[in-house]
């Protein structure tokens, strides 16, 4: 009972000061907003909504996520309040899923404004709702847990935003969302293939354009790895330059 009060009130902090600002609100609902409009502007020809959504779906669940938790974390680490609930009377992995679970939420709200415009521009009624929900839950968590590894890796949070931007990136480029991996050099394939956005991106495909490139098993267990691999790494990160 200690442990769901005390996971409730970091989550309500958490959300109270950094994801219900209206900064953050407002930049939820303009960033898939200007990723969508940039590609009608910038393309030659004409561009159809439902082709470029998994990419703004999938650009707007990892940056939203990592820029949130990795600058959150960093920001009370430097300001000691973070290790305050290291005292807490909460296990390790209950705070760390409490101080993750707001930038899961806030990255699956993000991953639906893209949905929301579509409505009104296209057709959307072919779409395999089960499988675009399960995707944006898998991108929110992996996208949460790489932003937490950042974020327990590094002490400032110019760090923090300069190494989310090298892992945020390639991944946008080489996981097949808006150039097929098959069309990649040969020697950025293999990252291409290490990375989870890959899988979450070819899960959104499978959802919205009804192909995808791995089989649905595949693409859900690879990314069930990524999540707890980088979950477990942030902790022993934590454990070794936090508490000992």
């Amino acid at each position: 009972m200690k442990t769901a009060i005390a996971f409730w009130n970091i989550l309500m902090k958490d959300m109270r000061n950094y994801y219900l600002k209206p900064p953050n609100i407002s930049w939820g609902i303009i960033f898939p907003f200007a990723w969508m409009l940039m590609f009608f502007v910038k393309s030659q020809t004409p561009v159809e909504v439902i082709n470029i959504l998994p990419g703004v779906v999938a650009m707007s669940i990892l940056f939203g996520t990592t820029s949130m938790l990795s600058v959150t974390i960093t920001f009370e680490r430097r300001s000691r309040s973070f290790d305050r609930l290291l005292l807490a009377p909460i296990h390790l992995i209950w705070l760390m899923l409490a101080k993750s679970f707001g930038a899961i939420l806030f990255g699956i709200i993000n991953a639906f404004i893209p949905f929301i415009i579509a409505f009104f521009v296209t057709d959307i009624s072919n779409i395999h709702w089960g499988i675009v929900l399960i995707s944006v839950i898998f991108i929110a968590i992996t996208s949460t847990f790489l932003g937490l590894f950042i974020a327990v890796s590094v002490s400032e949070v110019f760090e923090a935003q300069t190494f989310s931007n090298f892992f945020r990136f390639p991944m946008v480029f080489l996981c097949g969302l808006f150039i097929p991996i098959s069309q990649l050099p040969i020697f950025l394939r293999p990252l291409s293939y290490a990375m989870p956005l890959t899988y979450g991106a070819d899960l959104l495909k499978m959802a919205i354009h009804h192909s995808g490139n791995f089989p649905f098993v595949l693409n859900f267990m690879i990314l069930l790895g990524f999540s707890i691999l980088l979950f477990l790494a942030s902790k022993r990160n934590i454990i070794k330059k936090w508490i000992y």
